[in-house]
């Protein structure tokens, strides 16, 4: 195990096998469950690992403890990556006692067989917890991103345990355990978020307002490298995604294109933007959409161009869009270019799935490409291109 701070260890496990986080989202540098365990005159541990990873765990934790008892089990979080093991714990430390709020009792016993006999502690915000030398103090964070997720403050060693809060895809160096490059954290943390939390941006904004008052040296999330340099940074970006702010000027361009025409749109578009704006180009027949949603949040301008398709919009364009809804895409300028042989319906749909978001600014007339781009269509696209950077 390696210690973080004073008698608090990393007993966390990567996943380095798993392809799909949560049987959705790619994963092709692999995944973290973090656990921690606090060594004082009463021992702790906060939160166990997913199923995949039981049998390694397990007797990390059995390695860690060293034949010592264990007191507490904190439950930061119920969802199975984070749960799976708190029946295996209590079952070979029966005098361990679990630590959470009414929520999580509510739904720990929907998820697992925990014997009557097993002890519980039920906390509610501000309570404390005096394992010695450590107090720990526990903040509710319903619907971050579930109802029951609470985060642990050590008011000792300024430590906050936060949950699925700032966490990130991908594995970490376990002999470091701390970020070290901010940029690098930033792709998968914001795709995490975008992602996982995203549609709870107003109870992302309750937490930081709790976590403002506290004097924090050291995050932890439950997924993800540790954070203890210029914190601030990470608090702004998730103060920024959870105000569904963009993170900075420029554009995005998706597409998604049948035969390759509507692609060649998208094209003409990037050359007219790319020398005026920053601007990026994925096309979502090939992209991880997710990775598009994640980038649609980032910028303040968005152009989208799909092809017509049964009646309808490219099935693509589709997803992409009902996915931005769900995460409560908002406030943006969108322009919007469609593709139909015989009878274009691409940009109808896509204007109406941007009207069933918040504060979305259609910028200047759908194009219609019939088939293939004319010189009307390209003296068209410069016009939209204008009219989107005004």
């Amino acid at each position: 195990m390696k210690e973080i701070v004073n008698n608090i260890f990393y007993i966390g496990i990567n996943d380095n096998d798993i392809d799909l986080f949560e049987n959705v989202y790619s994963v092709p540098n692999g995944v973290t469950y973090n656990s921690y365990l606090i060594e004082d005159e009463k021992i702790a541990l906060l939160d166990t690992v997913d199923v995949r990873k039981s049998d390694e765990w397990l007797k990390k934790l059995d390695e860690a403890l060293n034949g010592k008892e264990l007191d507490y089990l904190i439950v930061s979080h119920v969802e199975p990556d984070h749960s799976s093991n708190i029946q295996a714990v209590t079952e070979k430390y029966p005098n361990v006692t679990l630590v959470g709020n009414q929520m999580t009792f509510k739904l720990l016993g929907q998820f697992f067989d925990i014997q009557p006999n097993i002890k519980k502690l039920e906390v509610k915000e501000g309570d404390i917890l005096d394992l010695g030398n450590h107090k720990l103090q526990f903040f509710m964070a319903p619907m971050v991103h579930w109802p029951e997720v609470m985060c642990t403050y050590d008011q000792t060693e300024k430590v906050i345990f936060s949950a699925d809060a700032f966490g990130k895809f991908g594995t970490i160096d376990e002999e470091k355990l701390f970020e070290e490059n901010e940029e690098e954290w930033l792709s998968e943390a914001r795709r995490y978020y975008i992602n996982i939390v995203g549609k709870y941006g107003m109870q992302v904004q309750n937490l930081l307002k709790k976590l403002s008052t506290l004097d924090i040296k050291i995050i932890c999330p439950l997924h993800g490298p540790l954070l203890n340099n210029n914190l601030e940074y990470y608090i702004n970006k998730y103060d920024i995604w959870s105000s569904y702010k963009p993170e900075e000027e420029g554009t995005l361009i998706v597409v998604a294109s049948i035969h390759g025409n509507t692609k060649k749109a998208a094209k003409e578009v990037y050359d007219l933007l790319k020398d005026k704006s920053n601007v990026k180009y994925m096309d979502l027949a090939r992209c991880d959409v997710y990775e598009a949603v994640a980038q649609a949040f980032r910028f303040d301008k968005m152009v989208v161009l799909a092809s017509s398709y049964n009646a309808g919009v490219f099935t693509p364009m589709e997803e992409f869009l009902n996915i931005l809804k769900t995460k409560q895409y908002q406030d943006r300028k969108v322009a919007i270019i469609e593709n139909g042989s015989w009878a274009p319906s691409a940009g109808m749909c896509m204007r109406a799935a941007f009207l069933d978001m918040k504060n979305i600014n259609v910028v200047s007339d759908v194009v219609t490409i019939k088939s293939s781009m004319t010189e009307e269509n390209r003296t068209q696209i410069e016009q939209l291109v204008d009219n989107l950077l005004k």
